[in-house]
């Protein structure tokens, strides 16, 4: 979805792509319960593109992140399909004040786009993020 690139194989230098790419294998040993392995291919992802996806995050097919530094997607997050990130998004979450785990960071319906710098630092029940400009959020239930 990107028009920048002047080749195919330009687009395989894209940070955002290289994220994705090992989020999928660091998700693959989460689920297998293969946390600190898991966790090293997460610093290292991070490490080498400057975007942060926890491994226990779900991500739907075609995710398609844009100038990606700085952009944090946190352990229950949920993104559905189709969905472009730009730079500085952070899907964050909340320590929830009784110690229980549960839903903390927003789910995204399939088909959104994310603007730069918006933030969304926790789940709202029964909401979905379905679209987003620059810094900011639009929430429906």
């Amino acid at each position: 979805r990107d028009p920048a690139p002047r080749s195919r194989w330009e687009i395989l230098l894209y940070p955002g792509l290289l994220a994705v790419g090992m989020h999928r294998i660091a998700h693959w040993l989460f689920e297998a319960d293969l946390f600190f392995l898991a966790r090293f291919v997460n610093h290292f992802s991070r490490w080498m593109t400057g975007i942060d996806i926890h491994p226990g995050a779900k991500i739907g097919q075609h995710l398609f992140i844009d100038h990606g530094f700085g952009v944090v997607i946190g352990e229950t997050a949920e993104i559905g399909d189709n969905v472009s990130i730009y730079q500085g998004v952070t899907l964050g979450g909340t320590d929830p004040a009784n110690g229980i785990g549960g839903k903390r960071h927003p789910t995204l319906s399939d088909d959104v786009i994310v603007g730069s710098g918006a933030r969304a630092a926790a789940s709202f029940p029964g909401c979905e993020l379905f679209s987003s400009g620059a810094r900011s959020l639009t929430i429906a239930r």
